[in-house]
């Protein structure tokens, strides 16, 4: 017994939590490293005996917090020995309206709208459509800011440097096109080496590594490759699954998370390409997440179940859920990490930046606005003349666009 105590110790921290002006909100606690600012504003919540769960910034030495307490101490040399005093600041509390109009539609694209993402600052946004072509729409006049050609094929998917100086767009022939967004005009020539089309795209965290060089590309072809923007080629290829990768994710933690159709989720680390731990389905279940729990993983399969997972303790899933009655083609956390989405045969969705709302687009040619603290439906937003295939909201709120078979974008406002 113990011996258990002691080992809990050492992986633990004294940690006091005061408010900006130094008033202590609780007696001092022991807090596992492996806590981060999730876990501690949960904490924070509870003490405070918060009805709405608010969000809060953590801040140590006035440097603020953004990774695991064992991670922070490490790297600034801190001795666990010590008090850590961690100072909690409430963050803006800011509400997204729910979106309730369609306030443009645009024109211009002559084959199905695939794929739609605003910049990160919501001022841009980009499609990518059957007709093979990439256009860049200016939001201030609805129109047409750039047309981007040069793919031979279908334009499955485009994603926005978090840092906005490059587009990148997958096809369904395997190439991939950089794009400066400030002229439209390709950075160069295609990106080649998927031997199939490209299932997914995303570029490393910006906190990870600024300006924005990095990122990986799923296909097909069963391969997730890295590429460097600046040197315009594959720096690494990631192999080892032996199905199509269906989806690709480059997580906050620096490691990158692949998911595919022989059942496996591998997670790699992106210096050398090594595979840190593959994560097989099975139908165990655990118990439910500790409020002590990493950076978490959840994972949709065509056996109509969804797994979560935490990748860097563990190769088994934590939990099994069920309730769909068709494969699960899309799972999607909210902001808070709080909720987790999941689409059956549902072609996008898309959560507000304030994680209270839901964004539905489907085949019955409408988007669905859901509040999640009800779980009903908030709005029925018709408009589109047949299936709605890619959604997006913006990070700041205030926009909705969408896309799908009949061939214009729709930009919804509250």
């Amino acid at each position: 017994m113990e011996g258990g105590v002691g080992k809990q110790m050492e992986n633990s921290v004294m940690c006091v939590l005061t408010d900006p002006e130094g008033t202590p909100l609780g007696a001092p606690m022991y807090l596992p490293q492996s806590a981060g600012p999730l876990q501690l504003q949960q904490i924070v919540n509870k003490l405070l005996n918060n009805e709405e769960k608010l969000p809060y910034a953590f801040y140590i030495s006035d440097q603020e917090l953004v990774v695991q307490l064992g991670t922070y101490m490490q790297k600034n040399k801190v001795s666990v020995e010590k008090v850590v005093s961690i100072v909690y600041q409430p963050r803006a509390v800011f509400r997204i309206h729910p979106v309730n109009r369609c306030s443009a539609t645009i024109a211009g694209h002559t084959e199905a709208v695939l794929s739609v993402a605003f910049s990160s600052d919501g001022r841009q946004l980009a499609s990518g459509s059957g007709d093979t072509t990439v256009r860049i729409w200016d939001l201030n006049t609805p129109t047409p800011l750039f047309t981007c050609t040069g793919h031979k094929n279908w334009v499955l998917c485009i994603a926005w440097s978090p840092d906005r100086e490059h587009l990148v767009s997958g096809s369904k022939g395997g190439e991939i096109q950089s794009w400066d967004p400030k002229t439209g005009k390709p950075s160069g020539n295609p990106l080649n080496g998927h031997k199939k089309w490209i299932t997914g795209i995303s570029w490393e965290p910006v906190h990870l590594k600024s300006p924005c060089r990095r990122f990986v590309s799923s296909s097909k072809d069963g391969d997730a490759r890295i590429w460097d923007v600046s040197l315009r080629k594959c720096v690494i290829c990631l192999t080892g699954h032996t199905l199509a990768v269906t989806c690709v994710k480059w997580g906050v933690d620096g490691f990158i998370y692949t998911g595919s159709q022989d059942c496996t989720i591998k997670v790699w680390e992106t210096t050398q390409g090594k595979l840190i731990r593959e994560l097989k389905v099975a139908l165990e279940r655990y118990n439910k997440m500790t409020a002590n729990a990493p950076e978490r993983l959840v994972s949709g399969s065509d056996d109509f179940t969804m797994f979560l997972w935490e990748p860097s303790v563990s190769k088994h899933p934590k939990t099994r859920m069920t309730g769909h009655q068709q494969l699960v083609n899309h799972v999607y956390f909210s902001p808070d990490g709080q909720w987790i989405a999941s689409a059956s045969f549902d072609k996008s969705v898309n959560w507000s930046a304030d994680s209270r709302l839901l964004l539905s687009g489907s085949k019955d040619s409408t988007l669905k606005v859901w509040d999640i603290k009800t779980h009903k439906l908030k709005q029925d937003l018709p408009g589109h003349e047949d299936e709605v295939y890619a959604v997006d909201w913006s990070l700041d709120g205030e926009k909705v666009a969408s896309g799908g078979k009949d061939r214009v974008l729709k930009l919804w406002m509250g």
